[in-house]
């Protein structure tokens, strides 16, 4: 008997997988450049030792391939994070996002990120905006916000972190304070009405508790003495630094007999509060009342009639925040960070203000 032939056994093709792309990471970028890896980690955390030549061949593998390198682990290896963090107090309030902006534009061209949280006055936030920037670490923290308890800012201060604040901070090393001249704009303010005729000037202020609060009031306590004009209890009024509170501040002020001729906001979003309620209750602006501002928001120059304030510029506050935190994490012994940076203010006028009621009766009658 024959046997038969085996059968041939044919071979499994495995199908071919597609090429994968190669993973770009710095030992690619040295191989292409034809450098060192310790040539690419230098070029790309900015060291300024690198043979110039060695770092464009660097550099254009980087723009060649769209490397984007990976922060943390720069972090690790340079030992900084090159991330500012900004605190402030409501995202809602239209004061921040300009700030915010100011602060990222300064903050991106000379190399840093930054990371915002918005405490919503709130503590349990406040805490956890403390540990978010703690997790990222951050070289500094601007704190654009008030009531930031001690506890809080120890977890900040234990680990050296720098820290700016707006107006008031502790005396700590490592922390720098933005002085608001809230005196000056105030007082441009309450000279401007008192040259109108204004004799009968009001003031809305922000919650007592706040310390820029009560520097606001001060400044306009002081300006009114120093143009001769006794301030009135009762014509102060606390607010809360929103549209209501401005509102609410208002009607007591509307209670008042006879109703003060001028009325000067803490901010600008008092003002708007009160402009509103004045239009509810029939009352015109300047006409009837004049009307004053503090903070020159973006809003307030198309508010109808557009508001007068005293301008507080964002920019300059983002500056001198920046700035103040970069003295900080840069400085040396032979020049360390200085503690205060001034802010100055200055009066917009614009179309709220005008001459007491019934002052154009009286010329007409005179003439």
């Amino acid at each position: 008997m024959t046997a038969r032939p085996a059968k041939k056994k044919t071979a499994t093709r495995t199908p071919r997988q597609p090429d994968r792309p190669e993973r770009t990471d710095i030992r690619t970028i040295a191989r292409l450049a034809n450098v060192s890896i310790a040539t690419v980690s230098r070029t790309i955390n900015g060291v300024t030792t690198v043979d110039p030549k060695l770092s464009k061949r660097v550099w254009d593998v980087v723009e060649k391939l769209d490397f984007v390198p990976n922060t943390q682990a720069r972090a690790l290896v340079s030992g900084r994070s090159k991330i500012l963090g900004l605190i402030i107090s409501e995202i809602t309030n239209p004061f921040f996002p300009e700030l915010i902006q100011g602060f990222e534009d300064i903050a991106v061209d000379n190399g840093y990120e930054i990371l915002v949280s918005s405490t919503n006055h709130d503590p349990q936030r406040m805490s956890h905006c403390i540990r978010r920037m703690l997790e990222r670490k951050v070289e500094g923290v601007a704190i654009m916000t008030f009531g930031i308890e001690e506890p809080l800012l120890d977890q900040l201060a234990k680990r050296k972190v720098p820290m700016v604040f707006i107006d008031h901070g502790p005396d700590r090393a490592g922390i720098s304070v933005l002085k608001i001249d809230y005196h000056h704009g105030i007082r441009q303010a309450v000279q401007h009405l008192a040259a109108l005729g204004h004799r009968s000037i009001a003031f809305v202020s922000g919650p007592h508790h706040l310390h820029s609060a009560q520097s606001r009031l001060a400044a306009y306590n002081k300006s009114m003495q120093e143009c001769g004009i006794q301030p009135l209890s009762e014509q102060i009024a606390e607010g809360d630094h929103t549209l209501e509170g401005g509102g609410a501040a208002m009607e007591k002020l509307l209670a008042l007999n006879p109703l003060p001729t001028a009325v000067v906001c803490s901010n600008d979003l008092t003002a708007i509060g009160v402009l509103h309620k004045l239009y509810r209750t029939g009352l015109k602006v300047p006409d009837d009342i004049s009307v004053i501002g503090f903070d020159d928001i973006h809003i307030a120059e198309v508010m109808m009639p557009p508001l007068t304030t005293v301008q507080m510029s964002r920019a300059d506050i983002a500056k001198a925040a920046f700035e103040a935190l970069r003295s900080h994490v840069e400085a040396t012994d032979s020049k360390p960070a200085p503690r205060e940076y001034k802010v100055p203010t200055q009066l917009i006028v614009r179309e709220s203000t005008g001459f007491p009621r019934g002052t154009m009766t009286h010329l007409r009658k005179k003439t």
